[in-house]
């Protein structure tokens, strides 16, 4: 039903990995916290993207807990990034867990305590979905509602250097009901020439968990949703997938697949107004998601 690979050191698809220390883009790798420039890895054009080249997509996870029997199975992993690695500042110990709360809800739980220095951290969790499952073609005809009225329009490079939150009331970006994926995916543009949804969104509430996404694959019957606590998320729909390998060694084409990376505000840590993704040391940064299937 789903596309979910483990992430490799060739891998630039990002098929199925956390990513950090800070997911999506910084612009031009660099930020100020409490008064120091920091340079991260640059590694997308002129900006750092999914925590650098060595990102938490590539680097080894420990298993610290697994329970694979009972009605909760899960696996808890965790990983200490060290001062400086990518150019990050201080220590932190992060964690992430996989958890079937029931045979149809998936839970990931992702935290993560600063340990000498203040960081930003953004993790996201970069699964890309296809309800109608393996080889079964693009994903332009499922169906997709979002929980957002507003979003952070981006520049060319993917940035929001406006700063500005728009509604996308009268836009493309317009998910409040349901509507095809591909309905209005050619008037929409990921960079300066591939056309498709790259773009990050404000969920609206006031924080908590609540409902994000809703999607649904008429052909098989199969539908998703999405709770989680983050500000934001960007929807992502393969559009630089191009005879990629995945899953099974399935190969799959542009909009193949599609990403809900519940999140912070991409380039947070460069724009004061937008609400603050930086851990200060004993804080704890705390990300959760449940995705839930019926049939």
């Amino acid at each position: 039903m789903h596309l979910l690979a483990v992430s490799n050191q060739n891998d630039t698809s990002y098929f199925g990995p956390v990513t950090g220390r800070v997911g999506q883009r910084i612009a031009r790798g660099r930020f100020v916290l409490d008064g120091k420039v920091y340079h991260t890895y640059i590694n997308d054009g002129k900006n750092a993207i999914h925590g650098g080249h060595r990102g938490f997509s590539k680097v080894i996870w420990t298993v610290k807990e697994y329970v694979a029997g009972g009605d909760s199975p899960y696996i808890t992993l965790y990983y200490r990034s060290f001062d400086g690695e990518q150019g990050f500042p201080g220590d932190l110990d992060a964690y992430v867990t996989y958890q079937l709360s029931s045979p149809y809800v998936l839970g990931v739980r992702m935290n993560a305590t600063a340990l000498n220095k203040a960081t930003p951290v953004n993790f996201l969790q970069h699964t890309y979905w296809n309800l109608r499952g393996h080889g079964s073609g693009d994903v332009l005809g499922h169906t997709l509602q979002l929980s957002a009225s507003r979003y952070t329009p981006l520049d060319e490079e993917l940035l929001p250097s406006s700063g500005v939150v728009a509604p996308v009331a009268g836009t493309p970006y317009d998910f409040r009901s349901p509507t095809p994926i591909g309905a209005r995916i050619r008037q929409v543009m990921s960079g300066p020439i591939i056309a498709g949804y790259d773009i990050n969104y404000v969920i609206d509430g006031d924080g908590g968990m609540r409902k994000v996404a809703a999607a649904r694959d008429g052909a098989s019957g199969r539908a998703l949703e999405l709770w989680a606590n983050q500000p934001a998320m960007q929807l992502y729909t393969g559009n630089y997938l191009n005879n990629t390998k995945g899953k099974d060694g399935k190969v799959y084409g542009q909009y193949g697949g599609f990403c809900l990376e519940t999140q912070g505000y991409v380039d947070a840590v460069n724009h004061p107004e937008f609400p603050s993704q930086t851990v200060r040391p004993g804080q704890v940064y705390k990300h959760d998601m449940a995705f839930m299937f019926s049939f």
